[in-house]
This record gives C-alpha cells, structure tokens and sequence, in this order.
C-alpha cells in the first residue's frame, strides 16, 4: 500500500509522516529532499533548469541559488508553473525508484508537499492531508523560516487551499492544537493502516 502524505507549508505534514512511519515500522520516501538532491549540480533537475533559464538562477560556482529561485517562485506563478514543468517529470521518476527500493514493504508512507498540485494523488493507493488552520501555518511560518509577512501570504498562496486537499483525501489528520493530540490521531490512524493491510494481504 502506498500513501500519500501531504498538507501544506506549516501544516506539519513532516513530523506527522516520520511518526506515522515510525509507529508503523514503514519506510518513509520524503520528496522534499529527494527534490533538493535532484537541484544538485549536474543532477536531472538542474540540467532542466540550467538548460531553460542558462546561468539566470546559478551562483558563480554553477550551484542553483536556491532562495533567488525560491522568492522567484512565490512572486511569479507563470514561472512556477513552467518549472514545475520541467521538474516534475523527473522527480516522479525519482519517486518511482524510491519506491521500488523499498522492496516490496506491505506500506510505504511517500511524503510529497505538492501532492494534489502536482497531480500525483493518481500515483498512491490513498492520501493523508496533514492539516492545520491557515492563521496556524502563517505563525509557524513566520516562526520557523523567519520570513517576513509578506513572504509568508507569498508562500501560503502559492499552494492550493488546504481545507480544499482534506475534501479530496482518504485520510485526514488536524494539527492545530498540542503535538499530544497530533500523535493521538496519528497513532490511531497508524492503527487503521495496520489493519487495512492486513485485510488487503
């Protein structure tokens, strides 16, 4: 069984997924760092980039300056759906041989932020939407990226509403209040899991 585990930037969607995972004993394929690998210098992502926009998002060393293209990103929505073009193909790919390593594990938790942006819900046997409220996401943003407010409306914008990602997901757990009750909801919906795959073996 593959599930997706997505949310929103400050949702908490990453503690959740390792908590999941770990109380599941399943393997956890996190997108967000196997996108940041495919930006190296002379990986797949940057060849993309590099061969769209030249040296116009590069360091002089040739590294990709990844706040440059980051701010770029929030404030231009026509440049981050032509990137997103570009990189998208290539971390399916990469998912797809994340996956495959995972050897045939009766769960695989495969964290992707952009899950529902980028289409992908069509790749996973469910999905999990990791929900906070958006005043929520706005403080721990501000908080924990110290970014300004302007950035942080920047950044919540760029993604798709999150009350609508919990309307088309499986599974939703609200991570609002305590981290108590966040791991209450998680191990419950871990309980769930275990027993889903037991009856589809």
């Amino acid at each position: 069984m593959i599930l997706g585990v997505t949310g929103g930037i400050g949702s908490g969607k990453s503690s959740v997924s390792r908590l999941l995972a770990s109380y599941c004993l399943a393997p956890l394929v996190d997108m967000d760092h196997c996108c940041r690998s495919l930006l190296d210098q002379g990986q797949p992502g940057w060849q993309a980039l590099h061969a769209a926009f030249g040296t116009g998002y590069e360091r002089p060393d040739g590294a990709i300056d990844r706040p440059c293209l980051r701010a770029a990103l929030f404030a231009d929505a026509g440049l981050r759906q032509q990137v997103d073009s570009l990189l998208h193909p290539v971390a399916l790919a990469r998912m797809r041989e994340e996956i495959a390593r995972c050897g045939g594990a009766p769960l695989v938790l495969v964290e992707v932020p952009l899950l529902y942006e980028a289409g992908w819900q069509q790749h996973m046997d469910a999905v999990l939407v990791v929900y906070a409220r958006r005043a929520v996401q706005f403080c721990r943003l501000v908080r924990r990226d110290h970014v300004s407010h302007k950035q942080a409306r920047q950044a919540l914008s760029a993604q798709m509403d999150l009350a609508a990602k919990a309307r088309l997901a499986d599974y939703v757990i609200a991570n609002n209040g305590s981290w108590a009750e966040t791991r209450r909801a998680a191990v419950r919906l871990g309980e769930a899991l275990e027993k889903r795959v037991q009856e589809s073996a």
